[in-house]
């Protein structure tokens, strides 16, 4: 019976000739199967993983060298095109579309070897804390399923939540790499801005997104984030800075300087629980000749707010294009006015969640406002990146909680927008100022759900990112692997 428990592992395996790709492919094939009532897979690509694992296998046999990827079954976020394949951002608006180009990320994983097995659920246009925004139904937590898996990459945490795919890439735009990965108690990795293509991603806001990397272990997720990263032609905001050897480079004897937001501990919208884990962790953190020391950040309670101005102002922008004209939905609502048509295709096409944000962004950048509202969050967004980078002068990382509370009920906050938002207020910073950021699953809560930390490191630091989550994990992980 195949079983994975990493990829260096899983490699070992091919090699020693234990398993075969064809034997991991059909592995994850039963399992999507066994628990299709998660609702993580849109769409999966069966033949075509049969057959690029039987190809894979004949040119192991024939000697011929392994990719760094070779035979990992992988899973997309439905927001990263992949030529000849469906993708629709999880909305109706975009039903039935074909993308005609591969994301560069995708092309990178494929050229390494990669499986990729099919094509994730997740909130429409990437928009929503829950994944219960989605055009294709809500994603189910595998760990409790009356339980929403986070958003907006529910299906990718999920799918490798449930042993569904041994890696997964979502889309963070605010917080939805990471509270997914907290609420299904697996590892999210938001890199830097501009550290991995944005080309090829379906735009929510483009001065926020970036890809990122679900997995079980921090070396898979340092691999597969060490073969998409790196300059892009195609990508005018991707960074020219070399890509390190992450994988390789892990180990690391270092001693560390932490620092927290003693306003993030003792925020009253944070579960006592969580907060007392945390405090916890950072004594035995500080016992074993660390530094953790509490800064002061004044920002915390404008960060929601100037964050939901920005992107749903560039989302106005963005989703301007879908419009029923040249592809996807298209309303069958006969009309001889173009304006009719455009309203009535996308009043039909996109969902609730999508329209209030595309209402609120276009609201913020109107004559009259755009100077009270844009320019404000905008301001906002300087002071934090100034504020932060003046914390790491000083300190190597910043610690925060991901979420302030564990997954919730499913339903429990669909009616009430605001709630919804003000529960992203430990994730959006890191993308308001684009550094990278990871949640680490450490600690289960007494109502069984899992819960971690979140470390934050300064721009480009994702070497020394991974290296301190590799040596918390190993360290300070309290739950079950």
């Amino acid at each position: 019976m195949f079983e994975f428990s990493s990829i260096e592992q899983y490699h070992a395996q091919l090699k020693e000739g234990r398993a075969t790709c064809l034997q991991a492919v059909e592995h994850y094939l039963h399992q999507i199967e066994s628990f299709a009532r998660l609702n993580a897979f849109i769409e999966v690509y069966k033949d075509e993983a049969l057959h690029q694992a039987a190809s894979l296998d004949a040119k192991r046999k024939k000697g011929e060298p392994m990719g760094q990827l070779h035979g990992v079954v992988i899973g997309i976020k439905d927001v990263i095109c992949y030529k000849n394949h469906f993708v629709s951002a999880a909305s109706k608006i975009l039903s039935g579309f074909t993308s005609v180009y591969s994301a560069t990320a995708v092309e990178r994983l494929l050229a390494e070897d990669a499986i990729i097995i099919g094509r994730l659920n997740c909130d429409e246009f990437a928009m929503g804390s829950s994944n219960e925004n989605s055009y294709y139904g809500k994603v189910l937590n595998a760990a409790d399923e009356t339980r929403i898996p986070g958003g907006s990459s529910g299906g990718s945490a999920v799918a490798v939540q449930a042993g569904l795919c041994m890696v997964s890439l979502g889309s963070d735009t605010g917080g939805s790499v990471r509270q997914p990965a907290d609420f299904c108690g697996i590892i999210g990795l938001k890199p830097t801005y501009g550290r991995i293509s944005r080309y090829g991603l379906i735009a929510y806001a483009s001065s926020f997104d970036q890809i990122g990397v679900f997995g079980n272990i921090v070396p898979d997720v340092s691999k597969v984030v060490e073969v998409i990263a790196g300059a892009d032609d195609y990508d005018s905001t991707v960074s020219q800075i070399p890509v390190e050897k992450y994988a390789a480079n892990l180990s690391t004897g270092k001693k560390y300087r932490f620092a927290f937001f003693q306003e993030a501990l003792d925020h009253p919208g944070l579960d006592p629980e969580i907060a007392s884990a945390i405090k916890n962790l950072f004594e035995k953190v500080k016992a074993d000749g660390h530094t953790v020391e509490p800064v002061r950040f004044e920002y915390l309670d404008y960060i929601v707010a100037a964050y939901y101005v920005l992107t749903t102002a560039e989302a106005s922008s963005n989703l301007s294009r879908f419009d029923g004209v040249k592809y996807g939905y298209r309303s069958g609502h006969a009309t001889e006015n173009l304006d009719d048509f455009y309203k009535q295709t996308r009043s039909e096409g996109f969902g609730k969640e999508v329209k209030r944000r595309i209402m609120l962004g276009t609201f913020v950048l109107s004559t009259g406002y755009y100077d009270a509202y844009f320019s404000k969050a905008q301001q906002v967004r300087k002071l934090l990146k100034d504020k932060t980078e003046l914390i790491f002068r000083d300190y190597d990382f910043i610690l925060l909680p991901n979420s302030p509370t564990t997954a919730f009920k499913i339903g429990e906050k669909m009616n009430d927008p605001v709630a919804m938002y003000l529960a992203d207020i430990y994730t959006v910073m890191a993308n308001l100022i684009g550094v990278p950021a990871i949640a680490l699953p450490l600690f289960k809560h007494s109502n069984k759900m899992p819960f971690g930390l979140q470390v934050m490191a300064n721009n480009f630091n994702e070497l020394s990112l991974l290296q301190v989550s590799d040596y918390i994990m190993k360290r300070y992980k309290v739950i079950p692997a």
